[in-house]
């Protein structure tokens, strides 16, 4: 028996790499956007082009003590999801109907961008206590799921 991925693997480990990329100091993540199994979009968290990243300047939230979740306005860099968007916008790729791989769970700000881009289906690596980001998903009809990276099982988180 091969030990090939199945898509959701496929497409989380994808989300993974993407984080790599990430020059945030506390949280690592990357997102891929996917439709048909096919690639349209990634991103990952850091500063916005020709800015200076965290990993330079250092972390103005955690100097400024603000817990996981809050604030989000103090921080310079962009979301994975977001920037997933973004480069979808700037390559002329409507993701309306698509999927969303994310290591981590979307934040508020980004469920709501992610709710009006029209996606359908989010799988994640990792749970975020984000409770009004959960609770709008819910009420838009986006599935959350959790993806068990070791034996590829998917589980409905809402």
């Amino acid at each position: 028996m091969e030990n090939r991925p199945n898509w959701q693997q496929y497409f989380m480990e994808m989300a993974f790499l993407a984080a790599k990329r990430s020059t945030c100091l506390r949280r690592k993540v990357g997102a891929v956007i996917v439709r048909n199994n096919q690639i349209l979009s990634s991103g990952y968290n850091g500063a916005p082009k020709n800015i200076t990243h965290c990993s330079e300047t250092g972390c103005l939230r955690e100097q400024m003590n603000v817990p996981s979740g809050e604030r989000h306005e103090l921080c310079r860099g962009v979301h994975a999801e977001q920037n997933s968007i973004i480069q979808a916008a700037v390559n002329g790729s409507s993701i309306a109907g698509a999927v969303l791989y994310c290591t981590n769970q979307p934040c508020i700000i980004c469920s709501k961008l992610l709710i009006n881009s029209e996606i359908r289906t989010i799988y994640i690596s990792e749970a975020y206590p984000d409770k009004l980001a959960q609770k709008m998903l819910k009420e838009a009809g986006i599935n959350i799921n959790l993806v068990d990276m070791k034996t590829g099982e998917v589980t409905r988180v809402q």
